[in-house]
């Protein structure tokens, strides 16, 4: 089991990170731009700037992964990186989102190996501990 949640948490932080880096450093990487409305919206966060913020967030996230350190923050900005991404799959390339599902079953894994951690966010009646 040990050999498991190593091996996904290291597939998933190199997934983002490397991700994250060709996001943030474009010219590393040249990317094409999708057609059609995918390409529309890609471009539209690449003018803004919104693609380098996400960038930005997927290497944080792998790097924190791969360094096995504060997994669960690391697994929790991921998270909603990687929900995006299936949405954004989903949307406008249906046939990529495999790809998207198998990061979400590597994360899936390292959250139930995590889990001890996220019990708290599932208290149903929670009360501030500062008042």
């Amino acid at each position: 089991m040990k050999i498991l949640i190593l091996v996904a948490r290291i597939l998933l932080g190199l997934a983002f990170l490397m991700a994250g880096i060709f996001k943030l450093f474009p010219n590393l990487h040249p990317m094409t731009m999708p057609p059609g409305e995918a390409g529309a919206l890609m471009g539209l966060m690449f003018t803004h700037g919104w693609l380098r913020v996400v960038g930005a967030a997927e290497t944080v996230g792998g790097l924190l992964l791969l360094a096995g350190r504060f997994v669960p923050l690391a697994l929790t900005i991921v998270a909603a990186v990687g929900l995006n991404i299936i949405y954004f799959n989903l949307a406008f390339a249906p046939s990529q989102v495999y790809a998207s599902l198998f990061l979400a079953i590597l994360e899936v894994i390292l959250v139930f190996a995590y889990r001890e951690y996220f019990r708290g966010i599932f208290t149903g009646k929670a009360t501030p501990t500062w008042r």
